[in-house]
């Protein structure tokens, strides 16, 4: 920042506070306040300071701070949110529902919180921060918040289509998976029992689906009712891709399970690719048959076959030692934990301290429930006698498919290799990535407290546009991350992911070469905040000036990797 005199034809030069920035390359400068009305002796002092100088005050007040906001944190994700173009996907500008939404997502990333703190925090009159105020909001009530929020869920349609523009193409490869999230009492329409990925029994829950591109770049986001099964999310999806987003050649990747015979017939009916996994049951009838034989991984990991269960369909069958490994030495831990808790309820019923069936076959279920082992163990129950020995037969019967996983897909060789096949569905870890981002490590989703079924899909739609954010600066600051920049492509794709040795160094040294210590996206996000936005008074004058603290080596490389100049206005 500086000040300069700006001459005014017959008038007194105007005397101005600018800043100058980069943009496209070039050197550009903005005003900031005009000062004409300063006395001449604090301009000059104003001036003292910006320039690096020291002005020593005829009194400790002087210069008074009137207020502190925290401001980088903000500056930085709102910044990026303009420089990607989501505020012009969201709707056209002078629009106090679009500042709104624009708000609210920048609020999920720097204070996730209830929509009645969130207005707390955007009104100026209670803000914590400076985003209110730099958005120039004004007031803020949570009923306008809801308004915002009903505006959102009408534009759902044309802001996915446009991130679809620009991340999915014809010939693309498009995740998908489900998740749940809890609700908070019983009033949501959409809210239902169901199976509860957060471990919170007895909760009523929404599921949603997320649609990403191969990089787990998130698309789009549907919600459904709590107890609705995996696959009958995926053809809406699938229309969704064709009608709405106008692609007509792609391959769409789900889990294991969430494509059913019935998906299958639909999509092999209207030529659509995609990719997934054959269940335990499948794969242990190809061990039955002969299709699929052990000793053929004893020379490789990964081969192609065909079965005439499966016509017109290519299955790709490979096999992780490592993984194998990992679940045998885990099944044999809670098979060992499950026994050591037994082992003192067995030797009540041999003092006759506990008796009769019923007692002792709740007290057993109660041990053999926690670690969910009764399906490898035999359980005899008498009046006096609890007998418990393991079922050798299935422990091998599952051991036997330790590691292994047979892809299936319709798509030809001479489009996506057998390699290519499993690169693509281990692709599918991305978006579990953005479910822990969603749900837990930036933007907490969850608890849902809404009740109406428009307001929970844009609070979800919320949540994924800020994800949408959470990805582009998570790729910005990578090297002031604990994130892997590089991590090395596997010259096999079974073989598990490893880490670059730069993204090891990073995790051991904790601090880069020139001293400053590796941050969390948290904690980044948290160091940022401490660049605070300050109002500032001379004495003898009701004129306030803004001000930025100096920021930290840190601070300006986290805005230099955004390609953007630390910004004292955000308008």
């Amino acid at each position: 920042m500086y000040i300069e005199s700006v001459p005014n034809r017959n008038s007194p030069p105007a005397i101005l506070l600018r800043e100058s920035y980069r943009d496209a390359g070039k050197i550009k400068k903005r005003t900031i306040a005009n000062l004409s009305d300063w006395p001449t002796e604090i301009v000059e002092g104003l001036r003292t300071l910006l320039k690096g100088g020291k002005v020593a005050p005829a009194d400790q007040e002087s210069i008074i701070v009137r207020r502190a906001l925290p401001h980088g944190h903000v500056a930085a994700v709102l910044g990026t949110l303009r420089n990607i173009g989501l505020d012009r996907m969201l709707g056209p500008p002078r629009n106090r529902c679009r500042d709104l939404v624009i708000a609210m997502i920048v609020a999920r990333l720097i204070a996730p919180a209830s929509k009645l703190a969130t207005a707390r925090l955007l009104d100026p009159r209670t803000a914590s921060s400076s985003l209110g105020d730099g958005l120039g909001l004004g007031p803020v009530d949570e009923d306008e918040l809801y308004v915002a929020l009903d505006w959102l869920g009408e534009r759902q349609e044309a802001i996915e289509k446009a991130l679809a523009r620009k991340h999915l193409h014809d010939g693309t490869l498009v995740l998908y998976d489900v998740s749940s999230s809890y609700v908070e009492g019983r009033c949501c329409e959409l809210a239902r029992l169901g199976y509860n990925r957060d471990g919170k029994k007895g909760k009523l829950q929404v599921n949603w689906g997320l649609l990403a591109d191969r990089r787990g770049c998130p698309v789009a986001v549907s919600v459904f009712e709590g107890n609705t099964a995996d696959p009958a999310t995926l053809l809406p999806q699938a229309d969704k891709l064709r009608q709405q987003f106008g692609l007509q050649d792609m391959v769409l990747v789900g889990d294991r399970g969430m494509i059913s015979t019935a998906s299958i017939e639909r999509l092999r009916a209207e030529r659509f690719g995609w990719i997934s996994a054959l269940k335990s049951g499948q794969i242990r009838s190809l061990l039955q048959d002969g299709a699929l034989q052990m000793d053929l991984f004893d020379e490789r990991n990964l081969f192609e076959l065909s079965h005439p269960d499966f016509p017109g369909e290519r299955l790709v069958a490979c096999r992780n030692p490592v993984l194998a490994a990992d679940r045998a030495r885990t099944r044999e831990d809670l098979l060992a934990a499950t026994e050591k808790l037994l082992a003192p309820v067995i030797a009540r019923v041999r003092a006759g301290k506990l008796t009769g069936a019923g007692p002792i076959g709740v007290e057993a279920g109660k041990v053999i429930s926690r670690y969910k082992t009764g399906k490898h163990l035999a359980v005899t129950i008498t009046d006096t006698t609890l007998a418990v020995e393991r079922r050798q037969d299935r422990i091998d019967a599952e051991a036997a498919l330790d590691g292994f996983c047979v892809l299936r897909t319709p798509v030809p060789a001479d489009e996506l290799d057998a390699p290519g096949v499993v690169a693509a569905y281990k692709n599918l870890k991305y978006v579990e990535r953005d479910f822990r981002h969603i749900k837990s490590d930036d933007l907490d989703l969850r608890p849902v407290f809404h009740h109406l079924e428009e307001r929970v899909k844009a609070h979800v739609l919320i949540c994924m546009l800020a994800c949408y954010l959470t990805w582009h600066l998570r790729r910005a600051w990578a090297p002031l991350t604990f994130t892997d920049q590089d991590p090395p492509a596997p010259g096999n794709p079974v073989t598990p992911a490893s880490r670059s040795a730069a993204a090891q160094a990073k995790a051991s040294g904790q601090h880069d070469p020139a001293g400053q210590p590796y941050r969390s996206f948290r904690g980044l996000l948290d160091h940022l905040a401490t660049l605070t936005r300050n109002q500032v008074r001379f004495a003898g004058t009701e004129l306030t000036v803004p001000m930025l603290t100096e920021p930290t080596s840190a601070q300006r490389e986290a805005f230099s990797l955004l390609g953007a100049a630390i910004p004292l206005t955000l308008k």
